[in-house]
C-alpha cells in the first residue's frame, strides 16, 4: 500500500513539475508576444502621437502673418499646396514630405532617410517636394517652426535649400527649446553651409520675407487632412509609417520607388534649385 502511495506521489510530483514547465513556457511565449507588440506599437505610436499634436494644431501658431505672399525662388504650388522642390524636375516619382523643423519625429525621419532620398534624387529616380508646417508653434508656443521655415525658404533663394534643410535637422534643439525662434541662431547655423551666410540671406531671415508664404503652406497642411508631421507620400500614397503591410525603411523606399518607376526613364533635367 505504501509503495502504491509512493508511486502516486511521484506521478503527482512529475505532473506538477510538467504543469509548472508548461506555465513557464506559456508565460515566456506571452512575454515574447508583448515585446514584439510593443515594438510594433512603438513604430505606429510615433504617427499616433504626432497625430495628437496635429489635432490640437488649430491654435494660433503665430504664422498667420498679414502681408503679401512672397514665394521663394523656384517654389511650386499645386492645388494650393506651396512646396520647395528638390531633385530632377522630370524624375518619374515624387516624394511629398510635410515637415516642421521643430518636430522631433521629422528629424528622426530625415536623419534615417536623408542619404536614401539624396541617392534616389541623384539617379533621377525621385524628386521631392517639401511642404513646411508650423504646428509645433501652435501647440507648444514660440516661433521656431515659423522662423526656421522662413530661413529655409531664404536658403532656397540662395540655391542652398537642401544643405541648410539638412543642417537644421542635424542641429535640431529639443522640442521644448524654441532655439530656432531666434534669428541669430538660424544665421549661426547658416555658417555651416558654404556661401549661405550673406547680407541677402541675413536680411531675408531678419525681415521674415517668406513668413506669409510659410503661413500659406501651414494652412494647406491644416486643411489637408494629415494626421501629423512628418506626413510622407510617394506619388500621392501615404508611406509613413508604412505602405500596405510593409513598414517604411530605406530598403523598402528604394523598392517602392523602383516598382513605381518600372518601365519609366529616369529624370535627366537639371536639378531643381536648392
Amino acid at each position: 500500500m505504501s509503495q502504491k502511495n509512493s508511486g502516486d506521489g511521484n506521478r503527482s510530483a512529475r505532473e506538477r513539475l510538467q504543469q509548472q514547465r508548461e506555465r513557464e513556457k506559456a508565460r515566456e511565449k506571452q512575454r515574447r508576444i508583448l515585446i514584439v507588440s510593443a515594438a510594433v506599437v512603438g513604430v505606429l505610436g510615433l504617427a499616433a502621437v504626432v497625430g495628437v499634436i496635429a489635432a490640437g494644431g488649430d491654435k494660433d501658431s503665430g504664422s498667420d502673418k498679414a502681408g503679401p505672399v512672397v514665394a521663394p525662388t523656384g517654389a511650386t504650388e499645386e492645388d494650393g499646396k506651396p512646396a520647395i522642390p528638390t531633385g530632377k524636375a522630370d524624375a518619374p516619382s515624387t516624394l511629398a514630405i510635410w515637415e516642421d523643423f521643430r518636430c522631433p519625429a521629422c528629424a528622426q525621419f530625415e536623419n534615417a532617410f536623408r542619404d536614401t532620398i539624396h541617392e534616389l534624387e541623384a539617379t533621377g529616380a525621385l524628386k521631392a517636394e517639401y511642404h513646411l508646417a508650423t504646428l509645433i508653434d501652435g501647440n507648444m508656443g514660440g516661433s521656431g517652426s515659423l522662423r526656421a521655415a522662413n530661413a529655409a525658404a531664404c536658403a532656397q533663394d540662395a540655391g542652398k535649400f537642401t544643405a541648410y534643410h539638412d543642417t537644421l535637422y542635424i542641429n535640431q534643439p529639443p522640442e521644448t527649446d524654441d532655439a530656432f525662434g531666434k534669428n541669430d541662431k538660424l544665421i549661426e547655423l547658416a555658417a555651416k553651409v558654404p556661401g549661405l551666410d550673406t547680407p541677402a540671406f541675413r536680411g531675408c531671415v531678419n525681415d521674415g520675407t517668406h513668413d506669409s508664404w510659410v503661413a500659406k503652406s501651414n494652412e494647406a497642411f491644416r486643411n489637408g487632412g494629415f494626421r501629423g508631421t512628418p506626413s510622407v507620400l510617394l506619388n500621392g500614397e501615404s508611406i509613413f509609417p508604412q505602405k500596405g503591410n510593409e513598414q517604411i525603411s530605406p530598403e523598402n523606399l528604394k523598392k517602392w520607388v523602383a516598382e513605381a518607376n518600372k518601365g519609366k526613364k529616369p529624370g535627366t533635367a537639371s536639378p531643381s534649385a536648392g
